[in-house]
């Protein structure tokens, strides 16, 4: 089983960036794919960026393509998600997720894991 928690979102304008970070417990933290996904008001949480176990493949909603950047660091448990140039309606909640499969799903159903999720707020 495998415990996340997120950390690094708050308030910032628009073409600001931010970093967030996924924090993961247990031993085997390297076998699982990891995701993150983002849920606005009044919309369905969507697929923003996924990476492999280890790192060297990874996968970008169109979107965020070009502004945003997902790593690992399996030392640390840690995944984590550089947002630049952000936009107003990236303005969502921002969830962690992880999997146990080589596979990086876009779809929420396939991740067992999540974690609490992180508020991202980008003014105008």
């Amino acid at each position: 089983q495998v415990l996340l928690v997120e950390s690094g979102g708050g308030l910032v304008q628009a073409g600001g960036s931010l970093r967030l970070a996924c924090a993961a417990s247990g031993r085997t933290f390297s076998r699982y794919t990891v995701g993150w996904f983002r849920q606005a008001p009044g919309l369905e949480r969507e697929f923003v960026a996924g990476v492999s176990w280890s790192g060297s493949i990874t996968n970008y909603a169109d979107s965020v393509k070009g502004r945003f950047t997902i790593s690992r660091d399996n030392a640390k448990n840690t995944v984590y998600l550089q947002m630049n140039s952000l936009k107003t309606e990236d303005t969502a909640v921002y969830y962690c997720a992880a999997r146990e499969s080589w596979f990086i799903s876009t779809t929420t159903a396939d991740y067992a894991y999540w974690g609490p999720g992180t508020q991202v707020t980008v003014s105008s």
